[in-house]
C-alpha cells in the first residue's frame, strides 16, 4: 500500500458557495461533474496523486466541524491560502503554526459550509 488515503470527499450543502470558496482560497478554476442528484467539484491535483472533491448529495453528505479532519496541500507556504479564507466566506480557527522542523507548518479553518479543514506546508 503506497498511501493510506486515495480520495477525499468534502461534504457541501450549497454547492455554488462552496465552489466559490475553494476557488478563491486555492486560486484555481474548479472542474465540475454534475451527475444528477450528485454534484462534484474537483480540487486541483496532479495526475496519479491523491485527489479530493467537494460533493453535494442531499442524502449522502452533511458538512460538520466534528468529523474526520483532512489536510489540504498548502505548498509552498500555507499563509497566502489562510489569508484568503475569511474573504471567501470561511473562518480561520488556528493560525499558521510550526508542527516541527521535520513536519513543517499547519493551520485550520472552517470552510463556507462549516467543515473543519486543515492545511499543511513545509514553509
Amino acid at each position: 500500500m503506497k498511501h493510506a488515503i486515495n480520495w477525499v470527499e468534502i461534504p457541501v450543502e450549497q454547492f455554488d458557495r462552496a465552489k466559490k470558496f475553494y476557488e478563491t482560497i486555492l486560486n484555481f478554476e474548479m472542474n465540475i461533474a454534475d451527475l444528477g442528484i450528485l454534484k462534484m467539484g474537483f480540487l486541483p491535483h496532479d495526475t496519479g496523486a491523491i485527489g479530493a472533491a467537494i460533493c453535494r448529495h442531499p442524502e449522502f453528505y452533511k458538512p460538520s466541524d466534528k468529523g474526520s479532519l483532512i489536510y489540504l496541500n498548502g505548498e509552498p507556504d500555507l499563509q497566502p491560502i489562510l489569508n484568503r479564507v475569511e474573504f471567501a466566506g470561511g473562518k480561520v480557527i488556528l493560525q499558521k503554526r510550526l508542527i516541527s522542523e521535520a513536519l513543517g507548518f499547519m493551520g485550520l479553518f472552517l470552510d463556507s459550509e462549516g467543515n473543519r479543514i486543515g492545511i499543511r506546508s513545509m514553509e
